[in-house]
C-alpha cells in the first residue's frame, strides 16, 4: 500500500482511515510491507512471483507459495485501457500484468489464484489476453470500454462525516468488502459474491453511474468458498447469506474524483486566505492540463488519420475478446514519445491509451507520432506535469 492517508496533513482523523461512513478504522494494524517509493511495478511483479532479490527495498516480503496454496490479490487504483495506475511511475501494462501471470503459473507455485481489479476499463487488462488454462479467476469494477465509480462522497446521500472532503471508497470495492463483512464466507461462493457485486455495482442493472463487473479466466472453481482465499472470521459464522446490501446512492467517475476534493476543500477554506487561492489555482491548472491533453489528443489523430478519419479512428474500441493492441512495446514507446511533448498523461489522462494502441494497431511510425507530438504540443509548457519530474508512464 502506498500509505498516503493515514497521516496526511489533510486527514482529518490523523492515522485513521475509514471506508464506509460510519465506519471504524481500518488502517490499524495493517501490515506494510512496502510503502511510498517502493510501491512500483517492478517491486509488484518480483512480490508476485516469490523473488527475494528483485525487489528493492520495503520487508523484503514475497508470496513464497507453493503448489497447494491458494492465492488472493485485490488491487485498486486509477486505470485506462490496458493500464493499471502505480502511485510510482511507470504503470503496470497488462502485457506485462499476463506475462507475469504466466510465469507464476509455469512455476507451479500455486493452486489456484483469484485476482480483484478496481480501475477505470480494467477489462483491458484481461480481455483477449489471460487464459483460461492457468487456475486464475479474475473479476474486475468495469469492461474494458468504461471508467468505474466512486463511492460515500461528499454531497451523496450516503456521504463521510462532515469534517470529509473526500470519497471513501468506489462501487465496486465497497460491494465486494461489505459483502465479505457480512456474510459467512465458508458458506457463500466466489459465484454468489460476484452476482452480488456485479448486481450492486451495476445499480441493479440500470448502469446509471453504474458498470460492468467483468470475468475473465478459468470459471470452473467459482462454486468454491470464499474462505479459502480471503480467509474468515469468527464473528461471521452465524451471520446468515440471505442479507441484502443497500443500493448505492450517488457516485461519481472515478477520473473526477480528484476535482471534487479539491472544490470541497476550496469551499471550506476561509474566503479570501492564500491557503484558499492556492487551492483555486491547482484547480484550474489540473483542469487546463486535462482539456490540453483532450485537444492534444485530439489534433494528432487528425494529423496521422486525416481531418475526416481522425477522431473515429482515435476512439474506435476493438470487438470483445480482442486484446487492447498488438504490440505492447509500441504501446510504450507511443506514451514515451507524447509525454515527452506533451507532459505526463496523469491518471485522466490514462484514459487515452486507446488512441496510443490505436496509432500502433494502424502501423503509424515512431517518426510520425513525434512530428506529430511536437505539432500538437510544441511550446506547451508541462511545469509540473513534465515527466522528468513525475516519470514516465512507460
Amino acid at each position: 500500500m502506498y500509505d498516503d492517508i493515514a497521516k496526511n496533513d489533510l486527514n482529518p482523523r490523523p492515522g485513521v482511515i475509514i471506508n464506509h461512513p460510519k465506519g471504524e478504522d481500518v488502517y490499524a494494524g495493517v501490515p506494510k510491507d512496502y510503502t511510498g517509493k517502493q510501491v512500483t511495478a517492478k517491486n509488484f511483479f518480483a512480490v508476485l512471483l516469490g523473488n527475494k532479490t528483485a525487489v528493492t527495498g520495503g520487508s523484503g516480503k514475497v508470496i513464497n507459495s507453493k503448489p497447494k496454496d491458494h492465492i488472493f490479490i485485490y488491487y485498486a487504483d486509477h486505470g485506462g485501457p490496458g493500464v493499471l495506475g502505480m502511485p510510482n511511475r511507470p504503470y503496470i501494462y497488462a502485457g506485462d500484468f499476463i506475462k507475469v501471470l504466466r510465469e507464476k503459473h509455469a512455476s507451479k507455485s500455486y493452486s489456484k489464484m483469484i485476482i480483484y481489479v478496481e480501475a477505470c476499463e480494467s477489462g483491458s487488462i484481461f480481455e483477449g489476453l489471460l487464459p483460461e488454462d492457468l487456475n486464475i479467476y479474475v473479476t474486475t469494477a468495469s469492461n474494458a470500454v468504461e471508467n468505474s465509480w466512486g463511492a460515500y462522497c461528499p454531497g451523496m446521500k450516503s456521504s463521510p462525516p462532515a469534517e470529509y472532503d473526500t470519497c471513501l471508497g468506489d462501487i465496486y470495492s465497497v460491494s465486494w468488502m461489505e459483502d465479505s463483512e457480512t456474510h459467512n464466507l465458508k458458506k457463500e461462493t466466489l459465484k454468489q459474491q460476484y452476482e452480488v457485486v456485479k448486481t450492486r455495482t451495476s445499480k441493479s442493472k440500470e448502469f446509471d453511474k453504474g458498470s460492468h463487473v467483468m470475468e475473465y479466466g478459468d470459471k470452473t472453481f467459482k462454486d468454491e468458498k470464499l474462505f479459502l482465499y480471503q480467509g474468515f472470521g469468527p464473528a461471521n459464522s452465524n451471520v446468515a447469506n440471505r442479507l441484502l446490501l443497500p443500493e448505492l446512492e450517488g457516485a461519481i467517475n472515478q477520473r473526477d474524483a480528484d476535482i471534487l476534493f479539491m472544490w470541497k476543500r476550496y469551499e471550506k477554506l476561509n474566503g479570501g486566505s492564500e491557503e484558499k487561492q492556492r487551492v483555486l489555482r491547482e484547480i484550474k491548472e489540473t483542469v487546463v492540463h486535462r482539456k490540453h491533453l483532450d485537444s492534444s489528443i485530439d489534433f494528432i489523430g487528425k494529423l496521422v488519420f486525416g481531418f475526416e478519419n481522425g477522431p473515429s479512428m482515435i476512439e474506435a474500441a476493438r470487438s470483445s475478446g480482442q486484446p487492447l493492441v498488438d504490440d505492447w512495446d509500441c504501446l510504450k514507446r507511443t506514451v514515451r514519445v507524447f509525454e515527452s511533448q506533451c507532459g505526463s498523461l496523469t491518471q485522466y489522462g490514462m484514459k487515452h491509451m486507446r488512441a496510443f494502441a490505436n496509432i500502433c494497431n494502424n502501423g503509424i511510425s515512431g517518426a510520425e507520432m513525434r512530428e506529430a507530438s511536437i505539432s500538437a504540443c510544441g511550446g506547451y509548457d508541462s511545469a509540473k506535469w513534465s515527466p522528468l519530474a513525475v516519470g514516465h508512464s512507460a
